[in-house]
């Protein structure tokens, strides 16, 4: 699982041992449910959910601001079992949005659903609502973290199966409206349980150009190449390529992980089989 990755100041990390803490109860959360024989969605969306109310990520509370100086959130969930998928942008009232966009693949026939309508469905399906100002903490209002934000998280469950998430509240002061890769399928988030599951942070804009997570998958189904091969060539030739920042994190059917960036910073983490939580904050 992720955090989001940077390139901050130099010599400047804040709140290093708080972001050892969110991830490791991050992992702690989704490798529960796998202990317990739950499915690789359950995992992620468990993950995704501890991240989306820890305030030091970029993704629920904590989001970060538009320039109207609101929060606009985006998530997305996708099953490598079936290739289905449900994502959420625009929303802003809802705790997990992780939560509705599983919602929206297992309720309903599309796979995106934005703003309004979004909300909607989450209050039809009974989820937790909160008040637009509990997302926006005072760390927001007064400095962004030179991070950039977005959580995400990929599992293997006992099954075999894959799934990925991915969560966030988009980028300083971007327009209203503005939707960036997270939600967007074979962007910020793919799984497949033939090749991976991956979940993508960074310049959001870039990774939708490069179709980062899409491509990953393609690398390892018609060329062949390993997990990790795959992942740091898309980083290197296409998001590179770009002038772009990006970290990735990937799993394979094999339960290979690899978690490369081109930052300085990229908070991570991996648990395998109920064994101990690692995490790291520099690249």
């Amino acid at each position: 699982m992720h955090g989001g990755c940077g390139n901050p100041a130099a010599g400047v990390v804040r709140d290093e041992a708080g972001y050892h803490a969110g991830l490791e109860e991050a992992l702690a959360a989704g490798s529960a449910v796998l202990e317990e024989g739950g499915s690789a969605v359950d995992a992620v969306q468990a993950a995704v959910c501890s991240l989306e109310d820890c305030a030091l990520f970029n993704a629920g509370r904590g989001s970060v601001l538009t320039t109207d100086g609101a929060v606009e959130m985006d998530a997305a969930v996708m099953s490598g079992a079936d290739l289905r998928a449900g994502a959420v942008a625009g929303v802003t009232r809802v705790r997990h949005a992780v939560e509705l966009a599983r919602a929206v693949m297992e309720g309903t026939p599309h796979v995106l659903l934005v703003g309004a309508g979004a909300e909607r469905l989450a209050v039809s399906q009974g989820l937790e609502l909160c008040e637009p100002d509990w997302f926006v903490t005072d760390r927001q209002r007064d400095r962004w973290m030179a991070t950039r934000g977005t959580v995400g998280a990929v599992a293997l469950d006992s099954d075999g199966h894959l799934a990925a998430a991915t969560s966030t509240g988009g980028v300083r002061d971007q327009l209203p409206g503005r939707v960036g890769d997270s939600p967007l399928i074979g962007a910020g988030t793919y799984a497949d349980d033939a090749t991976c599951a991956v979940s993508a942070t960074g310049d959001g804009e870039i990774i939708v150009r490069s179709l980062v997570a899409g491509e990953i998958a393609a690398l390892i189904r018609h060329r062949g190449m390993a997990l990790e091969e795959a992942c740091n060539w898309t980083l290197r030739e296409r998001v590179g390529a770009l002038r772009g920042d990006a970290g990735l994190i990937a799993l394979d059917p094999g339960g290979n992980v690899a978690m490369p960036a081109n930052t300085t910073v990229m908070h991570r983490g991996v648990i395998r089989n109920g064994g101990d939580a690692q995490t790291w904050v520099f690249v």
